[in-house]
């Protein structure tokens, strides 16, 4: 049994309470967490960890994204979210290639590792490269291949029943650290009866569904038209919201919209940079969702094609700073509470639910943040500094089920310096290419 010691760090337990332990220990034995507390001098560990001046607290679990376009990052800028679709980023994928996309989530899982991320909820194309990544990372997720159910010409790689197989035989691979789901793309890009067959596969195999719903106020006016009801409900009819779902977005709910998901086993997943990087309005705030009873809410970064970056750190800030200026209330998502949302509410909606919280008898997934930065000083308040100041690149360590992907700022799992020049060679090669527009989106 491996045993490893974490000495003297203010420990952040992110439990019910809000429990901070200041000039503590903390004993991993294997996969989980053994002790919490002040330890004899004279524990035994193979490996003590001097944390002095370090925070522990659990890893973030990016619980929406594509990790796979880094490969497009930088590539689409300054364009509106129909054009950032149809002229840019559906027509470079077009010439996406599985090596593309192994190489794309390569270099995401090495920015994400080093700020703190311990696991993403990834929604892209082969995806069974995708896994292979997380297998040789260490890290862990919940990946789904995502289709489009219009004729398989529209597909990217193999047609939507290999896609919708690969949820089924990847369930569970990398010792239950890769777990899957169903990913058609969204309502309005996915026809009734596709969307029917992604339900009776999830009630076959007892998977979750991880798609995007109401981006916009548009989607929702255009639903109404087509099918009269709004995208949520159209959703909830079909079945969808009756199995464990991950909704992107959400960004246009009605009051009865909201009503609904709060009765659903629905995960409201957040991007926030993505919203004001492609100027998408927000009609609905966090708060209203709080006000509605939707406690179920994540946060994720999107593809960097979008957001830019993967390091959770800017997008817990974010969070909280866009939800304090557009509610116009200083109060709005205040302490920790973003800090929650990036890790035990993904966890939870990741399937992974002995994750997200630094207790006894939980799975040693976390992190260690190194306070002694100028930025990070003076600690009047530990959660505050965290929240509004702290950067990805103050993690030193990451640790997933007790092993280390990186100790003192060096990743131990991957390849960073071969990543960083395939990626680069290969995106370039990527949008060279003869590339075409192989769908349209009209909201």
């Amino acid at each position: 049994m491996k045993r490893i010691l974490i000495k003297g760090a203010d420990v952040v337990t992110l439990d019910e309470a809000g429990t901070v332990l200041r000039n503590t220990d903390l004993l991993i034995e294997d996969k989980r967490i053994a002790q919490i507390g002040q330890l004899p001098p004279d524990t035994q560990a193979d490996e003590i960890i001097d944390a002095a001046g370090k925070v522990v607290l659990p890893g973030f679990f990016n619980a929406h994204c594509h990790a796979p376009m880094t490969f497009e990052r930088g590539w689409a800028e300054d364009l509106p979210f129909p054009r950032w679709l149809n002229e840019k980023i559906w027509v470079a994928e077009s010439a996406l290639m599985p090596d593309d996309v192994y190489w794309g989530a390569a270099l995401a899982a090495c920015e994400m590792i080093r700020s703190g991320t311990v696991a993403f909820n990834d929604h892209y194309f082969y995806m069974d490269r995708v896994a292979q990544v997380v297998l040789e990372s260490g890290m862990k997720a919940l990946l789904t291949w995502c289709t489009f159910g219009i004729g398989d010409d529209k597909e990217i790689g193999p047609g939507a029943a290999t896609q919708l197989a690969f949820s089924r035989d990847w369930q569970g691979a990398g010792d239950g650290r890769i777990h899957t789901c169903l990913g058609p793309h969204s309502p309005y890009i996915c026809p009734p009866e596709f969307l029917r067959q992604v339900v009776e596969l999830a009630e076959q195999y007892q998977l979750p569904i991880h798609l995007h719903v109401a981006e916009s106020q548009e989607q929702v006016v255009n639903a109404q038209a087509r099918y009269g009801q709004t995208p949520v409900e159209q959703l909830a009819a079909l079945g969808v919201f009756d199995h464990p779902t991950v909704a992107a977005h959400c960004l246009a709910l009605t009051p009865d919209d909201r009503a609904l998901l709060a009765e659903k086993p629905v995960t409201i997943a957040r991007t926030p940079i993505t919203y004001m990087k492609l100027a998408m309005p927000i009609h609905v705030s966090l708060t209203d969702l709080q006000a509605a009873g939707i406690t179920r809410v994540a946060l994720g970064s999107d593809g960097p094609a979008s957001n830019a970056v993967m390091d959770m750190w800017d997008i817990v800030r974010q969070t909280v700073w866009l939800e304090k200026y557009q509610t116009q209330n200083p109060e709005a998502v205040p302490g920790d509470t973003a800090l929650r949302m990036a890790t035990r509410n993904g966890a939870l909606a990741m399937g992974f639910a002995e994750s997200g919280v630094l207790a006894a008898g939980m799975t040693a997934d976390l992190m260690l943040v190194d306070m002694d930065r100028p930025h990070l000083r003076p600690r009047h308040d530990l959660i505050a500094n965290l929240v509004h100041a702290a950067r990805g690149a103050d993690v030193t360590h990451v640790l997933v089920d007790g092993q280390w992907l990186m100790r003192d700022r060096q990743l131990l799992t991957l390849d960073e310096e071969r990543i960083l020049y395939e990626a680069e060679h290969r995106a370039l090669r990527m949008v060279r290419q003869n590339m075409n527009q192989v769908r349209e989106y009209r909201g």
